[in-house]
């Protein structure tokens, strides 16, 4: 397992189109993956989990990943999140 703690710099924090793809990069990953904020733990595969967080711009996150793959998908999430393509 890792985790990697990331702050939130999309414009638009994480509204429905941003957390639609955020979820589409998570996807991609054979892993399990997980966001964490204020003690809340969301499947980062669930559009539902992920609108609940009501994350924002500026917002930390803690970004948890579990399997074969969760180097790199902590890695394209990040970059998502930074406003970088993934």
């Amino acid at each position: 397992m890792t985790k990697k703690a990331v702050e939130i710099k999309l414009q638009s924090g994480l509204e429905a189109r941003p957390v639609a793809m955020l979820v589409q990069v998570a996807s991609r990953y054979d892993s399990s993956v997980y966001l964490e904020c204020e003690g809340k733990k969301v499947n980062a595969k669930s559009i539902m989990g992920m609108m609940s967080l009501g994350l924002v711009t500026g917002e930390s996150v803690t970004v948890i990943a579990d399997g074969a793959d969760e180097s790199a998908a902590i890695d394209d999430i990040e970059k998502y999140l930074c406003g970088e393509t993934a």
